[in-house]
């Protein structure tokens, strides 16, 4: 059981479970299921450097070139059947090991997503720098400061066609300026544009903050008109006027939802320019210094900037 309250509750807790449990107390959490978690006076950091260094050994790329960014910016993965097979044991078992991380390493979702499920001489090759790029950032996880207000606020994201194989929805969530949940959807139906991609992502992601929100309400947090940003103006005005119109009348029906909550006050569908997506990390491939900038913006940070 792991218990995250003040020290005199925990003292309180430990009587009460005793009386009905024979239980030990181990003290502060500094370990957990491959995470490692430092409670800082300053916050709390955690993050999986032993699991990442474990990784690398049993894949035999603990003595690899490290790189600066997990994927190349003109890397267009596809199903390439015309590709050299290879062992898909050995894939699958890197794909797993990788998605477990991610739990930890946001930065890398987005690359180990695009990986085919039916694995080519080049999908392999992708994972490879993905491990070179774990090689040089071992201890990246995720800061939590201590003092952050409660703050709810969202990113959405589509990024239309630039996927050969499927369409997906990105979406990323902060709470207090850091970030306590990312998810990646596929795509379920065929957008006509970038415009109706993206609309049909911000409905998504809205769905993602209303239940936030309603989980924040059992700890007693209360919050309205919670910001959702889009790096598209066409969907904040297709959001805001429930007039139909001819180039988006073939829209489901189901993903105007988020129509309806804007019109309530629960979310506030806002633009945002290019540069301050947060969500671009998880929808393309950056260069280092875009790459890098995102990271930090989203408080995924290297543990010597902070221990």
């Amino acid at each position: 059981m792991i218990i995250f309250m003040w020290w005199r509750w925990i003292k309180c807790m430990d009587v009460l479970i005793t009386k009905k449990f024979e239980i030990s107390m181990i003290g502060e959490l500094t370990f957990f299921l491959g995470f490692q978690i430092k409670q800082l006076r300053e916050g709390t950091f955690i993050y999986q450097e032993m699991y990442t260094r474990d990784l690398l050994k049993r894949f035999k790329m603990d003595n690899c070139k490290p790189i600066e960014t997990p994927m190349a910016t003109n890397t267009k993965l596809d199903a390439d059947e015309s590709g050299i097979k290879v062992d898909q044991t050995l894939y699958r078992s890197m794909i797993g090991s990788l998605l477990y991380l991610c739990a930890s390493r946001p930065d890398i979702m987005f690359n180990v997503c695009s990986c085919a499920a039916d694995p080519k001489e080049s999908h392999i090759t992708a994972v490879k720098r993905i491990l070179r790029y774990l090689k040089h950032t071992p201890s990246i996880g995720l800061w939590y400061p201590k003092g952050a207000s409660f703050e709810l606020l969202g990113y959405s994201d589509s990024d239309f066609a630039g996927c050969r194989v499927e369409q997906y929805l990105w979406g990323c969530y902060l709470l207090g300026h850091s970030l306590v949940s990312w998810s990646s959807k596929k795509q379920n139906c065929v957008s006509l544009s970038t415009a109706e991609a993206e609309y049909i992502a911000a409905g998504s992601c809205c769905a993602q903050l209303l239940y936030m929100k309603q989980t924040l309400l059992d700890y007693g947090v209360k919050l309205s008109r919670i910001p959702l940003l889009c790096d598209n103006k066409s969907v904040v005005k297709l959001a805001n006027n429930s007039v139909q119109h001819s180039r988006t009348k073939h829209i489901d029906i189901r993903h105007h939802f988020i129509r309806d909550h804007v019109a309530k006050g629960d979310i506030l569908l806002q633009n945002v320019g290019t540069k301050e997506q947060l969500a671009d990390i998880f929808t393309k491939p950056l260069d280092e210094g875009n790459f890098c900038r995102l990271r930090g913006e989203l408080n995924v940070l290297d543990a010597r900037m902070i221990m």
